[in-house]
């Protein structure tokens, strides 16, 4: 079942002589469940494309559906509680409210939507995430690799449709990195989330289960390499 379809995305930025093609008329499709992998060089669009998936940039031209609906038909409201309740974004730099406990942090998205909180799922993530007994923690009392799972678990809690992960280990040193990885693979086999990551990793790439290759903002290699 498709759960995401791009249709010749476009980003440009500047104009005439200065105007720079971030994206290229990238164009394909996601079914849900799926475990992708975006690599390419810096400046190749990888993370324009991201970003423009969970609806925080917009396209210059060309079409987002997610669950069937058309992305940037919607309205900054409409697309604000989009981004809430239908994509899940992790960053490198983990992006964390610093005055707000790990139990704050993670719950944001559902308070910000004035929704209540599903206490059952919380705590089956602060189990998965290993992060009981530090409800109470501020960021700066976590090491770098619980600050990624407190992230992690404030993309889940809304159990969102897609699941976007822009170079979520590239803070992290390589037992960190594969632990988070793992993480995020239990994630998208026990909730059949869709996972999306952008990763400069080749291992991390291979861990997926289908690698898109971005150069200069186009597609240059799309490839099933497991299940």
């Amino acid at each position: 079942m498709e759960l995401l379809r791009v249709e010749n995305l476009t980003k440009t930025y500047g104009k005439g002589e200065n105007e720079v093609r971030a994206l290229d008329g990238v164009t394909f499709s996601v079914k849900k469940g799926e475990f992708i992998a975006i690599i390419g060089p810096s400046g190749s669009g990888k993370s324009t494309l991201l970003h423009i998936l969970g609806g925080v940039d917009k396209p210059t031209s060309g079409k987002v559906y997610v669950d069937g609906q058309d992305v940037y038909a919607k309205n900054d409201e409409q697309l604000a509680v989009f981004r809430r309740r239908q994509v899940g974004l992790i960053y490198q730099f983990y992006n964390l409210i610093p005055v707000l406990n790990v139990i704050e942090n993670i719950t944001l998205p559902v308070l910000m939507d004035g929704r209540k909180v599903n206490n059952e799922r919380l705590e089956e993530l602060l189990e998965t995430l290993n992060l009981k007994g530090r409800e109470n923690h501020l960021p700066n009392q976590l090491s770098g690799g619980q600050q990624q799972r407190v992230s992690i678990g404030r993309a889940l809690i809304n159990a969102p449709a897609v699941v976007l992960a822009d170079e979520p280990t590239g803070n992290l040193d390589s037992k960190n990195s594969q632990e988070i990885i793992e993480l995020l693979k239990l994630s998208n086999k026990k909730y059949n989330q869709t996972l999306i990551i952008v990763t400069h990793d080749e291992n991390i790439a291979l861990q997926a289960q289908r690698i898109i290759a971005i150069e200069d903002g186009k597609i240059t290699r799309d490839e099933v390499i497991g299940r």
